[in-house]
């Protein structure tokens, strides 16, 4: 591997960088997700794997495998990282989500609030050029 692509590591791990992040909570680490929604994303993917084998049933085996292209090529279209968002409308159309009304389509978007932080485009890019480790934008809280 190349070596001005790496970062250099603690022993245990990658250190956390606490300037562009802030502190590490470690509520999130100890804490499991909800057992409702765990039971409700199990249900999901069931739900859209039993779709799959009725539509390759139906129309064959190569639906499934070009629904899966178009899926990989629609969740790769992003803008960078900035003030403006990507809101992965081609993607949303595709699988169906745009039918269905979710938490945030009535309450507060997070990147609207008073208390969040505005995002490092620097640190986002060299995030998704695979640079630097960490998250492409701080934490809401």
């Amino acid at each position: 591997m190349d070596s001005s692509k790496t970062i250099p590591h603690e022993i245990g791990g990658i250190r956390p960088d606490a300037l562009r992040f802030g502190l590490h909570g470690v509520k999130s680490d100890v804490l499991e997700s909800h057992p409702l929604q765990s039971s409700y994303e199990s249900v999901e993917m069931r739900k859209e794997e039993m779709k799959r084998k009725v539509l390759g049933s139906t129309y064959g085996s190569a639906l499934g495998l070009k629904m899966d292209l178009d899926q990989q090529i629609l969740s790769r279209f992003q803008r960078p990282p900035g003030p403006i968002p990507s809101s992965m409308i081609g993607l949303d159309a595709f699988t169906g989500s745009l039918d269905h009304i979710g938490l945030e389509d009535y309450l507060n978007d997070p990147r609207d609030s008073e208390v969040v932080r505005p995002v490092d485009m620097h640190h986002g890019m060299e995030v998704h050029l695979g640079l630097s480790k960490g998250p492409v934008c701080p934490t809401f809280f």
